[in-house]
């Protein structure tokens, strides 16, 4: 028998170009949800450029089943329509997801390898080979965002 798969839906992932807090607003008031988590770049222990500061580094956004996971761009990395998009993988087990990381890296351009991050998950992110952004996460304690 196969084993359970022991991933939870994909979350889309939507990057801005430093109006992610803006935008959230908008999709509080036009889809009725909430933000339950957001953190700026200066709340976080990275070091950050002084107009990068109030800036989102990440936010959960949620209505009804509706989750959405929101940021606002790296500097030097700005996104455009078509880039702005990720599918974000949440994993119960940390080897199910190297398993699954490494298969989709067939092809790909890995953006971020995965490695232990200082919100107490492993996290890595890539670009398939047909242009698809995937971020990977696992949590290492209970903790839900």
């Amino acid at each position: 028998s196969k084993k359970k798969f022991t991933m939870e839906a994909i979350i889309p992932y939507l990057t801005f170009n430093g109006n992610a807090s803006e935008a959230l607003d908008f999709y509080c008031k036009a889809l009725s949800g909430e933000i339950v988590f957001k953190q700026t770049f200066g709340e976080s222990p990275m070091e950050s450029a002084e107009d990068q500061k109030d800036k989102i580094m990440h936010a959960s956004f949620k209505a009804g089943d509706l989750h959405l996971l929101v940021s606002d761009s790296m500097p030097g990395q700005p996104v455009t329509s078509g880039t702005n998009l990720s599918l974000s993988l949440n994993f119960e087990d940390a080897d199910e997801m190297n398993k699954t990381f490494a298969a989709l890296s067939e092809g790909a351009k890995i953006t971020m390898e995965l490695h232990d991050t200082f919100w107490g998950a492993r996290f890595g992110m890539l670009t398939d080979k047909y242009g698809i952004n995937w971020m990977f996460n696992h949590d290492y304690a209970d903790v839900k965002n």
